[in-house]
């Protein structure tokens, strides 16, 4: 099943480039310009230069140059050892501090057909071009590819939490009060025992698709121009593990809003829609979030649907049998989402948004954050938006099992780990 693999990370000599606080950036497809160049003057050694490169008449070439400049004068230094990190990220979320820690390994990669590495979302060619030609320019993953695992008796979690009792080598607190430790393991003996424990295990890919993606497509790269062999450091990623059971996992819903349709009714939507849901007029969104979560705990398929004024309606699905009648090719898992629930019956159905025009966002647009799923419509940007629940990760991992993807942004899992703590330099062993 999974093959883990210690390696010799590059990191950042603290004593050389600064505070490892001024080095570190959050996922490259969230920054802004404006964001990317603040870092950049906090500390020109940020990693944002490298991963999220617009330096140069060629980007990628020129964060390449910048690598090897940094390597020369002992900004990036490598691992006297091979070694597996313990990372964690303590958070407050749903008001509640909260801590969700795992490991840090090379993993062998496997293409889905294998079924021991699984996605659960669609991804998109572009991104996976961008990445794809940094790993040609770096030979290097600068940031994690986060997967769940099974682990019924949390084995693995426990020598986790073993060999981080004692201060982390790494710790800071960023913008949003999420704090980042970071542990280094050389014993031997603690790395086979690690490694051992994915001997049996598949891997469910939680966030990283297109990362991932672009792994497999560098390694056949570099295996098809007699760069690397079977065997070396291109055919392993960089992957943060998580139990799937960790109490600390959270996943946040991503919400939809629907802009530009031609002929936009309101009250013929909810015509349509009373056809699969019960729908209830709510005055006041202040307890939406609460009144679905609510529903959420039930079992429910449940959505605000709001046009603005500060009303709403609860749509409710009447029976999931309707899924299996017009879903029927797919896997009860699936047919059962509510992002499939959401998209089949009222996005594809009666707004006519198809898969292309999702992919594409032409009438749709996502956010993880309520505030702008009801800003965004009462400031006239948007004709209407869907609040939705969270997806369970156990929905995540059924809809994996069964070889199947869930519609893109099914799932936002928070928070997003940080970049710029370890590194794989695909050129050291």
């Amino acid at each position: 099943m999974a093959v883990l693999k210690p390696f010799r990370g590059m990191r950042y000599d603290v004593s050389v480039a600064g505070d490892i606080s001024a080095l570190c950036c959050p996922p490259y497809d969230i920054i802004s310009e404006q964001q990317r160049l603040d870092y950049i003057n906090q500390n020109q050694y940020n990693i944002i230069r490298l991963e999220l490169p617009a330096e140069g008449k060629n980007p990628y070439i020129t964060a390449s140059d910048i690598l090897n400049m940094w390597r020369d004068k002992g900004v990036l230094v490598y691992e006297d050892k091979p070694a597996v990190y313990i990372y964690e990220e303590e958070f407050t979320a749903y008001n509640e501090r909260k801590s969700i820690k795992g490991i840090i390994a090379r993993v062998r990669l496997e293409e889905f057909s294998k079924g021991i590495i699984l996605p659960h979302e669609f991804t998109l060619s572009k991104a996976k071009e961008d990445r794809l030609n940094l790993m040609k320019a770096t030979n290097c993953n600068f940031s994690q590819i986060y997967a769940l695992y099974m682990d019924s008796e949390h084995t693995t979690l426990n020598t986790i939490e073993e060999h981080s009792c004692e201060s982390a080598a790494l710790e800071f607190t960023d913008g949003d009060n999420v704090t980042h430790r970071l542990w280094i393991i050389t014993d031997e003996q603690t790395i086979a025992k690690l490694v051992s424990d994915f001997a049996d295990r598949k891997l469910y890919i939680a966030d990283g698709h297109h990362r991932y993606e672009t792994a497999l497509n560098y390694r056949n790269y570099c295996r098809e121009n007699n760069i690397s062999s079977q065997g070396d450091a291109c055919d392993y990623q960089m992957i943060y593990l998580v139990d799937m059971e960790h109490p600390g996992l959270v996943v946040f819903p991503t919400h939809r809003l629907v802009r530009d349709l031609p002929d936009f009714d309101k009250e013929k939507v909810l015509n349509k829609c009373a056809e699969y849901f019960d729908i209830t007029l709510k005055h006041g969104t202040e307890n939406m979030e609460a009144e679905l979560t609510g529903l959420y705990d039930k079992g429910k398929k449940a959505f605000g649907f709001y046009c603005g004024n500060n009303e709403w309606y609860m749509l409710v699905l009447k029976s999931l049998d309707v899924m299996g009648q017009i879903l029927p090719d797919l896997s009860v898992p699936s047919q059962q989402l509510d992002v499939t629930v959401l998209h089949s019956l009222i996005l594809e159905k009666i707004f006519g948004i198809d898969r292309e025009n999702m992919e594409a966002q032409i009438n749709l647009t996502y956010t993880k954050y309520f505030s702008e799923a009801i800003k965004g419509v009462d400031e006239g940007k948007f004709q209407c938006s869907f609040v939705l629940n969270p997806t369970r990760v156990k929905e995540i991992r059924d809809v994996a099992a069964a070889g199947e993807k869930m519609p893109q942004k099914s799932t936002y899992f928070y928070p997003k780990m940080i970049t710029g703590m370890i590194m794989n330099d695909l050129g050291i062993e």
